[in-house]
């Protein structure tokens, strides 16, 4: 394969992230792949080129260790990068040549690997000059919203650690995570291939005595590192007169401070400020140590700790995360977390025996085997290799477009433009922007989710045309979708959540409503209970309500139908009514209630008049088929079914002229 390693750091710089580049290198190369490295240099104009090593001009930050900051634009360069005919780029960093990276990538159209090798959040300090929590909130979140935005735009991600993994998750990025620890040439690190002579030589150079336990820190010199922490743990092995000295291999903005803290403490005696080292010498320095220190809680992965470990150095460090597999408890070193803590397992390892100190070199050597460069190579290579094959698959999110309560995508591959409808929720936790690669099964996923979507956007429209209970839009869901039950109960509740609907609310504004309509409770409660409204709900809103306000409708539908039934008799009247108010939903206590305070005094004072005509209809109804006693006695038998009283009949029927037979 030809890969491209974009960085802003890169040799002859010394530090972790070098480290691991150069590793990396060194075993593509090995392995017969075209690698070519796009870092910077510092200066303004010129365009570097050193064979396959392409050097973007920068400004050196001297406060950042001598960080070289540059543009992300370089269109010129990108003839360079189209030239190398790259299948993958490897981005090692998220700004100046990261972001360059990204830009030749989509530019370019290849494959982008990211892997996140700092911990920015840890570094807000360098911006935060007067250490306003404020300016480090903003920064903190400045560095999330970053990490994510790379993240999402990268083909994969490698971490060097489930430390870094489980950070950019909590950055909300959703991409596939590799967890690769970076690899070493271990090799390189073998104690033997330092002689003798060489170590005393680095040990005189580091003003440390034959008959003192020599203790070394290797990185950089940077506020992040708390090599503070450590130097004051000499305060007490100094108390206790421990033959001990503590040696500062590497340089960085906090040398001048510390170097004052050391004089205030009275330590120059014990501590050596050694300076920068070339690369090709450091693995003497470790070899000449007996132990190393670092108190960094920053580290994604902790180089320095493994070229230690891999050197026989037992290791002591604060319990950190990413060391849980590397530093063992009185196996391959020791874990403090106050510096008076440190100095007391600083003696706890000066009382053991050479036998046991032996035993913590060869363990150590041991515990760092898996982190094999040829190991590291193999597993990166399957990335780009993952990386490539995907790329050829994956489409683009190429527009966005608002619309409701959703969002619009346009997604295209070379051979191909899709639309799809995504919601809201979807959208921001799936990190989906513009640009952003998008996989086959991711967007077999979208399109799977987008039925519900449509639905969901359905079910708006229906609520907006009027309120609908949660049992309405459950069956409306059922009976006219293929959405699985699941999808259904999502869809349901969200509309809940966001407070569309809402069963209690609905029921009162029935309860209101029907009652304005003059509905006695159970006729309102049956309507409800067909809407899949709760017996309990129903019967709490009505507790809510005016007790009398079921007697006052009542009274008012009685007082208005009364007059509608005409020509019957009073106890007619009275069971019609009555009939007519269950009907409409009122209780039976409620309806007599309402019949005793109704006045009938009219209806009985017309009574017999609405007897003769009962009577006059029923004659007019049966005498074309009947005549004589016959006839009189079906308007009789018409006459009582109607309920007039028996004597009344008998007179009206009187007074009435019969063709008797």
């Amino acid at each position: 394969m030809r890969i491209g390693l974009f960085t802003d750091t890169y040799l002859p710089d010394v530090n972790g992230v070098v480290s691991s580049i150069v590793t990396l290198q060194q075993e593509l190369e090995k392995n017969g792949h075209a690698v070519y490295v796009i870092t910077t240099h510092p200066g303004l104009l010129q365009v570097q080129r050193e064979g396959n090593v392409l050097r973007l001009p920068g400004v050196e930050l001297k406060s950042l260790y001598g960080y070289v900051l540059t543009s992300p634009i370089h269109f010129a360069v990108l003839k360079d990068i189209r030239e190398m005919e790259l299948d993958v780029i490897h981005a090692h960093t998220e700004f100046g040549v990261g972001i360059f990276a990204r830009i030749a990538a989509k530019m370019l159209q290849i494959p982008i690997v990211s892997t996140y090798h700092t911990t920015y959040e840890d570094y807000t300090h360098y911006v935060n000059v007067f250490n306003l929590e404020s300016v480090d909130k903003v920064a903190k979140k400045a560095v999330s919203s970053l990490s994510k935005l790379y993240g999402e735009t990268s083909t994969e991600l490698i971490a060097p650690s489930q430390k870094t993994k489980e950070m950019l998750q909590r950055y909300g990025i959703k991409k596939r995570i590799h967890v690769i620890p970076t690899g070493l040439d271990l090799q390189r690190f073998d104690a033997h291939r330092t002689d003798s002579e060489t170590r005393k030589q680095r040990r005189q150079e580091l003003m440390a005595s034959p008959d003192e336990l020599l203790i070394i820190f290797v990185g950089r010199i940077a506020k992040e590192k708390s090599i503070d922490f450590v130097i004051d743990g000499f305060t007490y092995l100094k108390e206790a007169h421990v033959p001990v000295h503590f040696a500062i291999i590497g340089g960085g903005p906090e040398q001048e401070a510390l170097e004052d803290h050391v004089r205030e403490l009275g330590l120059e005696s014990m501590i050596t400020f050694a300076g920068k080292k070339p690369a090709d010498q450091i693995p003497s320095y470790y070899h000449c140590a007996d132990a190393f220190v670092s108190a960094s809680l920053t580290e994604t992965q902790g180089m320095t700790y493994i070229e230690a470990l891999a050197s026989e150095l037992p290791v002591f460090a604060r319990p950190d995360e990413v060391l849980e597999d590397l530093v063992l408890e009185g196996e391959t070193g020791f874990l403090f977390k106050k510096p008076q803590q440190f100095a007391e397992k600083v003696q706890l390892f000066l009382a053991l025996s050479e036998e046991e100190r032996a035993a913590m070199k060869t363990a150590a050597k041991r515990q760092v085997e898996v982190y094999d460069s040829r190991i590291f190579y193999q597993k990166v290579l399957a990335v780009y290799e993952s990386a490539a094959n995907e790329y050829r698959e994956m489409y683009r999110l190429e527009s966005i477009r608002p619309k409701d309560d959703c969002v619009e995508l346009k997604v295209c591959s070379p051979n191909d433009e899709i639309r799809i409808l995504v919601s809201l929720e979807t959208y921001f936790n799936k990190g989906l922007r513009k640009d952003v690669l998008i996989s086959s099964d991711e967007l077999d996923e979208l399109i799977s989710e987008e039925e519900a979507v449509k639905a969901y956007q359905s079910c708006l429209k229906r609520i907006a045309a009027k309120d609908r209970t949660r049992k309405e839009i459950y069956d409306w869901l059922t009976q006219n979708t293929q959405l699985e039950i699941k999808q259904i109960n999502e869809i349901v509740e969200k509309l809940e959540d966001r407070d569309l609907i809402n069963d209690l609310r609905y029921t009162k504004n029935q309860v209101y409503n029907l009652k304005l309509m003059m509905q006695g409770k159970n006729k309102i409660s049956r309507t409800l209970r067909k809407k899949g409204i709760p017996y309990e709900m129903i019967e709490s809103v009505f507790a809510e309500e005016d007790e009398q306000s079921e007697f006052r409708n009542a009274l008012k539908w009685a007082q208005k139908l009364q007059p509608t039934i005409k020509e019957k008799s009073v106890r007619m009247k009275k069971n019609m009514m009555k009939s007519k108010l269950i009907a409409q939903g009122f209780g039976v206590d409620v309806i007599n209630e309402v019949m005793d305070n109704l006045s009938f005094v009219e209806d009985e004072r017309a009574e017999l008049e609405s007897l003769r005509k009962t009577a006059a209809k029923a004659q007019k109804r049966y005498q074309s088929k009947y005549s004589g006693t016959k006839l009189r006695n079906y308007v009789f038998r018409y006459c009582s079914a109607q309920g007039f009283a028996v004597e009344d009949i008998y007179l009206i029927l009187s007074e009435m002229e019969w063709d008797d037979e």
